[in-house]
């Protein structure tokens, strides 16, 4: 069993390899990203043929190739991909000058300083970085763009409208350093100009919260339920229970959620309208923060549980019917085993196993929960950031919301396989 698990682990890298490459190649192939809505913002909203050749006339390569770096599209998919990675190192840093008419040397500055330094075009193609004297910028780079790149990048970039005038030559000051995710970096929003690592850490608590409350309350409600219905079936009990459960299943936790929203927030004023906590919540003593989170969170964990009950407690009063059924069950009955130990002792553990399964998949909808319902009631968690990274085609962050869920699915069916090696002796994966 030790040589099964070590195999599954050492599938996870591998995996999550394949996941992330495929995701970011779409996210980089799919039309309408951050340099197409700048690009729209520049030129205007016409639609026009004249109205875009109108916009382009007063775009200069140079604009659409500092948006190109600014948002790291000038690198290719695999390139990127592996800048990502940290498996080679990207610009943290780059400034872009054109070279003046007739000249072989552009002045730029160095960022973040008051320095500047001269780039020469140098011999063989090859430019060549000339400081000032005192000025270390042995940590930069130069890289030379001829003209016929930089029209190329215009016709990928502003399509149908002729570039006005060919540029001149550019140099491209850049600093290098590997800061991807084998060193534990997973780049700046492109938006917020955050750490990607802190946003996903400042809304963890909030889904873990929920998540974790949802999981006790539905695993601590429905097996019992569900032997509970099992053993009463047919009986008015089991009737009852059913017309809750399957009536909770058909009504979508968003829908509740803007149905509470609305009558018993905005109308009865019994519970707040949306939020975590209160705005005085670190001012509160600890019993004041308990009352706090209880009154923001029973609307939302009553939207996060009203759909899952029925699956978890059907599937435990299902199993646990047809392990009584059982042929060793009616055995130990005939021979003296009480029906309480016959149900608890024999049938309830066999009972448990395709439970057991789910276990290890729930942990991302442990951590991820319901953007729809975090979104009704203006929750900032994990789900929503992926949410709106997505709308927003904020590539840093969707990849670091994509990397932590597709890691916890994968070690969660991990842990679902030794769940169920747990609970039934049978099972070896050997």
């Amino acid at each position: 069993m030790k040589a099964y698990f070590i195999r599954r682990l050492l599938l996870v890298p591998i995996t999550l390899f394949g996941i992330t490459l495929l995701v970011y190649s779409i996210m980089r192939l799919t039309p309408g990203g951050p340099v197409e809505q700048a690009l729209s913002r520049l030129m205007g909203s016409g639609d026009s043929k004249r109205s875009r050749a109108e916009a382009g006339a007063s775009l200069s390569a140079s604009q659409v190739l500092e948006i190109e770096e600014e948002y790291d599209e000038h690198k290719g998919i695999f390139r990127g991909y592996f800048e990502w990675l940290g498996m080679l190192p990207r610009d943290i840093e780059t400034i872009g000058r054109e070279f003046p008419d007739g000249s072989d040397e552009v002045i730029i500055p160095l960022p973040g300083t008051v320095h500047e330094v001269t780039v020469s075009k140098g011999s063989g193609g090859q430019p060549e970085i000339v400081p000032q004297e005192g000025v270390d910028t042995s940590a930069w780079r130069v890289r030379l763009l001829t003209p016929e790149d930089q029209a190329r990048r215009w016709e990928k970039w502003v399509k149908g409208v002729e570039i006005g005038s060919m540029p001149n030559y550019r140099a491209v000051l850049y600093k290098p350093k590997f800061a991807g995710l084998f060193q534990g970096s997973l780049g700046y929003s492109q938006k917020y100009q955050d750490p990607v690592w802190q946003m996903i850490v400042q809304r963890m608590p909030v889904s873990l919260f929920y998540g974790g409350i949802a999981m006790v309350l539905i695993y601590g409600i429905c097996l019992p339920l569900g032997v509970l219905k099992g053993i009463k079936h047919r009986s008015w009990l089991d009737n009852f229970s059913s017309v809750l459960v399957f009536a909770g299943y058909a009504i979508p936790g968003y829908a509740l959620g803007a149905l509470l929203v609305v009558y018993l927030a905005a109308k009865m004023r019994w519970f707040p309208l949306g939020g975590f906590t209160s705005d005085n919540f670190e001012s509160l003593s600890f019993l004041g923060k308990v009352n706090d989170l209880a009154y923001h969170g029973v609307l939302p964990l009553a939207c996060y549980l009203i759909g899952s009950f029925a699956m978890m407690t059907l599937l435990m009063k299902n199993n646990l019917m047809d392990n009584l059924a059982a042929d060793y069950v009616r055995t130990a009955i005939a021979k003296g085993t009480g029906f309480r130990v016959a149900v608890f002792r024999h049938a309830f553990r066999n009972s448990i196993i395709p439970i057991a399964t789910t276990f290890g998949a729930n942990l991302t909808i442990f951590v991820a929960g319901s953007l729809l319902i975090e979104r009704v009631f203006d929750i900032n968690g994990f789900g929503l950031l992926g949410f709106s990274a997505l709308l927003e085609f904020d590539r840093p962050v969707t990849m670091g919301v994509l990397f932590v869920s597709a890691l916890l699915m994968l070690l969660g069916n991990v842990i679902s396989d030794f769940c169920v090696a747990l609970v039934d002796p049978r099972v070896s994966y050997k």
